[in-house]
């Protein structure tokens, strides 16, 4: 199959690459010479264009499209999110269907049923956040809803979810919590003891390539690792297989979610520069339950996890 992939040069983009590029014909969007380096070394061919301006000459030949590419990030400026989140998918929907792709495949996110609240036992047939007040939740539920609504005959488009996604590679979540642990500002929130869904990497490749010709079209799937972890055990996990400690400090939830909300308040309607120290959209994942069902993927997909979350702590170890 020859794929085209949005992202590649990221976390989740990168690691499906590298999973299927001995099977599959990859190539892959790239916006500079660094992702080229990058898409190359992961095994597909880069194609310079941009969620900006990408044509269907790009895609044409391309028998499914895998679009991972988004702005995720927990603060900034609304039109940005809306940009590169609804606009850019938007755009690769439209190429992607006059360059004849046949499937689309669109990496969503739990985020986009958030706006504040816990979640327990959610499926698919949970609502859409279209009115979160956290730009990346509304954005990508936006994003969601145009992959779905595109869904026609000879084009077929579908949604992943996956929850937390932690592994090898990883360039958000063990980074930062590194750099809190070594500045001595972690605390754990209301003592780490929510529950949340998880997805290593490995699983969230092997769902994506099922999703090229499983599932049925339109449709939204949760993919994950299995049960739900409490978040302390399994982030202490995490961090003492990449080889770092994490104190005992504890902090309130209502107190980080009142810091943040007032943080938030302050840098939109003052002159300051940079950015909060924590913004509301942080402050609730971290203190929020999240607990997802991905029964449907697993009847409807064949979905069955390839990897077990000890598997990935010791490739994450490996790594270190």
């Amino acid at each position: 199959m020859n794929i085209f992939v949005t992202g590649a040069s990221g976390f989740v983009g990168g690691d499906f690459v590298k999973a299927v590029a001995g099977r599959h014909a990859i190539s892959a969007m790239s916006r500079s010479e660094s992702s080229d380096a990058k898409i190359r070394a992961a095994g597909a061919a880069p194609v310079r264009c941009s969620l900006d301006d990408v044509e269907p000459a790009q895609m044409r030949g391309a028998d499914a499209v895998v679009h991972c590419a988004a702005h995720v990030e927990d603060w900034g400026p609304w039109a940005d999110f809306w940009r590169f989140n609804v606009e850019g998918t938007r755009r690769m929907l439209a190429a992607a269907k006059e360059a004849g792709v046949k499937r689309f495949v669109h990496i969503g996110t739990e985020a986009a049923l958030l706006y504040g609240q816990d979640l327990y036992e959610a499926d698919e047939t949970y609502p859409l956040a279209l009115d979160s007040p956290f730009p990346y939740s509304r954005t990508k539920a936006h994003a969601e809803k145009a992959v779905r609504e595109a869904n026609a005959p000879g084009f077929e488009t579908i949604v992943i979810r996956p929850r937390f996604v932690w592994g090898p590679g990883d360039q958000t979540i063990l980074p930062v919590v590194r750099a809190m642990a070594a500045d001595g500002k972690f605390a754990w929130i209301d003592g780490g003891r929510h529950r949340t869904s998880t997805t290593y990497i490995g699983n969230l490749s092997y769902a994506i390539e099922l999703a090229l010709t499983q599932g049925k079209s339109g449709e939204a799937y949760f993919v994950l690792d299995g049960p739900p972890v409490v978040f302390r055990e399994f982030l202490t996990r995490m961090a003492g297989a990449a080889g770092f400690a994490l104190g005992d400090r504890e902090v309130p939830g209502w107190l980080v979610r009142t810091i943040a909300f007032a943080s938030e308040k302050a840098w939109r309607t003052l002159p300051l520069k940079g950015r909060p120290a924590l913004s509301r959209f942080t402050a609730n994942v971290m203190t929020r339950d999240c607990i997802l069902v991905d029964v449907k993927a697993r009847r409807e997909m064949g979905y069955a996890p390839p990897f077990t979350i000890d598997a990935g702590m010791r490739a994450l170890a490996a790594q270190a």
